[in-house]
């Protein structure tokens, strides 16, 4: 189509092939074989300026728009590359999205025309949105099963044992999980391996586990433990505010030092983009400027 566009322009032949540093020959033949594609003749033979038949009138209208269409093409994917445009999305629950709250505004501050899509998605269901491509990167609080996931360890967290400032545990500082067997537990009603850690860990020490109230977030959870009902046991990164501002307080429990980490997880032989390689460079500058308990480790086999 260039050649064919040079050739209407500059109506010769030679003066084209000089525009596009080819031989004359070359051009003719780059024209014969697209009249032999499109089955019509685009150039008089008997006039020797290059006029165009109908045909080849036609062609030229679309051939100048394939032309800037390409141009344009090229334009938004050198964009692309310069991060100038572009989207990102990604795949975090109620807990893990808090995590990503100090990286995102990172990479605003870094990328503004990167458009972010974070979307809330049960935890059990992120390595299956990753794998239908769904979003490009997730955030997961446990190691994905599947092989044909990549996870990267990015931030350390661990359980909290919380309770308002008025409960009368508030100002012990360190219990024993047999001591807890006659709190009033508020509870997340969504499945996790973690919930089934903690569960397990009352078996083992022979203590009940009383679950009187669940709810379906941890916003909620600790709201109601704020007003006073019961106790509750939630990640760490989830309380700060409230811990710093003396709304709840923490309690050691000794038994119950369970570690969680948080992973970026996407496919192991995805041709990332652009902007989800700039987001994991931001995630790894970040955890290299703060330190713990931001990190950027890879998973062994991961």
């Amino acid at each position: 189509m260039e050649t064919f566009l040079a050739v209407a322009e500059e109506r010769s032949f030679s003066r084209a092939a000089a525009r596009l540093h080819r031989t004359q020959p070359a051009v003719s033949q780059a024209i014969a074989k697209l009249e032999g594609e499109l089955g019509e003749v685009l150039f008089e033979r008997s006039s020797r300026d290059g006029t165009l038949t109908d045909a080849g009138e036609v062609l030229r209208e679309y051939a100048a728009k394939l032309l800037n269409l390409r141009s344009d093409a090229e334009g938004a994917l050198s964009e692309l590359r310069s991060l100038h445009r572009g989207r990102l999305n990604l795949a975090a629950n109620e807990y893990t999205c808090l995590y990503l709250l100090p990286l995102l505004d990172e990479f605003r501050r870094q990328n503004p025309r990167i458009k972010l899509a974070v979307q809330r998605t049960l935890a059990s269901r992120i390595s299956d949105e990753v794998l239908m491509h769904s979003v490009e990167l997730g955030v997961l609080s446990f190691r994905p099963d599947d092989t044909q996931i990549k996870s990267t360890v990015v931030y350390r967290d661990e359980l909290a044992f919380v309770v308002n400032p008025r409960h009368p545990l508030a100002g012990v500082g360190k219990v024993s999980i047999r001591q807890l067997g006659a709190q009033n537990f508020i509870a997340h009603n969504v499945p996790s391996p973690q919930r089934q850690k903690v569960i397990q860990t009352f078996k083992r020490h022979k203590t009940p586990l009383n679950m009187g109230v669940e709810l379906p977030s941890l916003e909620a959870i600790k709201r109601f433990v704020q007003m006073g009902n019961g106790v509750a046991l939630v990640p760490g990164l989830t309380v700060r505010p409230e811990l710093e501002s003396g709304a709840l307080v923490r309690v050691e429990v000794a038994e119950l030092q369970i570690e969680r980490k948080l992973r970026l997880v996407h496919r192991r032989q995805a041709n990332l983009s652009h902007a989800a390689l700039a987001f994991l460079k931001v995630v790894e500058d970040y955890a290299a400027a703060h330190g713990d308990p931001y990190c950027f480790q890879a998973e062994r086999g991961a």
